[in-house]
């Protein structure tokens, strides 16, 4: 199952994903710059093979629900991400907020 719900932080809009996976949840939460995403996101790949797109992206590790998405630190950014000022321990919701 897909669920896909606008998430307001701070007046600014951004839209939740969650896909229910056998056994594990997908999750992110983007806007039209960039996005942050549980586990499954893949930063080093997005940082070695994909730099030139400049993604702007974070990954939180261990998140169960998008609230956890939000107020989880991020392990890892893209170095799109970096040049936005969010860095590794930002909060998801304060990472976001850079994204705009």
């Amino acid at each position: 199952m897909v669920t896909m719900t606008p998430i307001i932080i701070e007046d600014k809009q951004f839209t939740a994903i969650t896909i229910a996976l056998p056994k594990t949840n997908f999750m992110a939460v983007i806007n039209d710059k960039g996005y942050i995403m549980c586990g499954a996101l893949d930063v080093r790949l997005l940082n070695e093979k994909l730099k030139e797109r400049g993604i702007i992206a974070g990954r939180a590790v261990g998140v169960r629900t998008i609230e956890q998405l939000l107020e989880a630190p991020l392990e890892s950014v893209t170095y799109g991400a970096q040049e936005l000022g969010i860095t590794v321990g930002t909060k998801g919701r304060d990472a976001l907020l850079k994204m705009v």
